[in-house]
């Protein structure tokens, strides 16, 4: 068996709980596999850091005793040259993702990694993309039938066919971050220019009061596998929402969040969360561990959004049948090396159209 890498951090608004998450499978891994734990800074850099470190270690920023690494294209994660020394190649089985939000969940990573040459664990450059955006998330599902509560981009010339309150959100993003609750579509309109999370785009749906949240967990592989569903609970009274602080402000990231686990539900509504699921794994071409989260009440069940990096990678959720972190990362690691997400193809490209093309100073004539 050869090296893995956890890559965990990033410049994202998730990034602290992504260094929980990261940690959490380094220290896992350790035991049974030589295992680099590469950080991602705020900034953007890398740096491979001791896989031994406590959470707090990150506290100001890059760990010393670190190691910079570039990610280049074709060869992977290179560590920096030292005195006497040339740069390195980190020869890698697989990379695990640990990259809550931003640019580790919504493609980016992904597609620099496909370009590395570096088999990584979870979602396709694709299926990252479509997860994060949630208009067009919704949009598929509503599309395919998958009940959904409506929802639209929100810009200052929205006009909409339901009432409020609303829940405004950034188009992309996750965890709850940036999300607000308006009376009116006046007032979401000015969350436009307050809330710098939705700088980059956002959407507008109805407030239900009357719902409550639902999660489970997917894994895709040695074969399609639920998880049992939870029931989050809201810690802050009075809250709106499942918060950042319900989810994350407990110690161990989502592991800790308080939950009623499995749900109470009847076997009906069991049985319909379950198949919504797979629908929904299927729809996305869902790879990894994903997290998917809904709405329920007596009007019924809505899929609400699906996180393809979830927080602790969902481990908490796999109790029936019991999956321990070892075996889900050792599944993940698998899965990467065995269905490599992305190989590129020059098929085609057989010189015919250069063979037949006249001069270059002749087109631009």
């Amino acid at each position: 068996m050869g090296d893995i890498a956890v890559i965990f951090g990033g410049p994202s608004p998730e990034h602290d709980v992504s260094i929980l998450t990261g940690l959490q499978a380094v220290h896992e891994l350790m035991g049974s596999r030589t295992t680099h734990a590469i950080y991602w800074t705020k900034t953007g850099a890398f740096h491979e850091v001791d896989p031994a470190l406590e959470a707090k270690a990150f506290l100001d920023g890059v760990p010393a005793g670190s190691t910079a690494l570039q990610l280049v294209a074709g060869a992977g994660f290179v560590a920096e040259a030292r005195r006497l020394s040339k740069p390195k190649t980190l020869e890698l089985d697989a990379a695990v993702l640990c990259t809550h939000g931003g640019p580790g969940e919504d493609g980016s990573l992904q597609g620099a990694l496909d370009l590395a040459g570096v088999p990584f664990a979870g979602p396709t450059v694709a299926g990252a993309a479509l997860g994060m955006d949630k208009l067009a998330f919704s949009s598929v599902l509503n599309d395919h039938g998958v009940p959904v509560l409506p929802r639209r981009a929100l810009t200052p010339t929205t006009e909409l066919d339901f009432l409020g309150p609303y829940i405004v959100k950034p188009r992309f993003g996750g965890s709850s971050i940036g999300i607000d609750v308006v009376a009116d579509l006046d007032t979401a309109k000015a969350r436009l220019t307050t809330n710098p999370h939705l700088s980059a785009g956002a959407v507008i749906e109805p407030y239900r009061a009357d719902l409550a949240d639902l999660q489970i967990a997917v894994r895709s592989y040695p074969t399609l596998e639920l998880s049992a569903i939870e029931r989050p609970l809201r810690s802050s009274r009075g809250g709106e929402i499942l918060d950042y602080r319900d989810k994350y402000v407990g110690g161990e990231g989502m592991a800790s969040a308080p939950r009623e686990l499995p749900a109470s539900l009847s076997a009906e509504r069991e049985r319909e969360v379950q198949a919504l699921a797979r629908a929904v794994a299927e729809l996305t071409s869902l790879r990894g561990v994903a997290r998917i989260d809904f709405m329920e009440g007596e009007a019924g069940l809505f899929v609400n959004e699906v996180n393809t990096i979830p927080g602790s990678l969902a481990r908490y959720l796999f109790i029936e049948p019991k999956r321990s972190f070892g075996a889900l990362l050792a599944d993940l690691i698998a899965e990467a090396v065995e269905r490599p997400t992305h190989r590129y193809s020059a098929a085609g490209a057989d010189g015919l159209v250069l063979r037949g093309a006249a001069s270059i100073a002749a087109k631009l004539a």
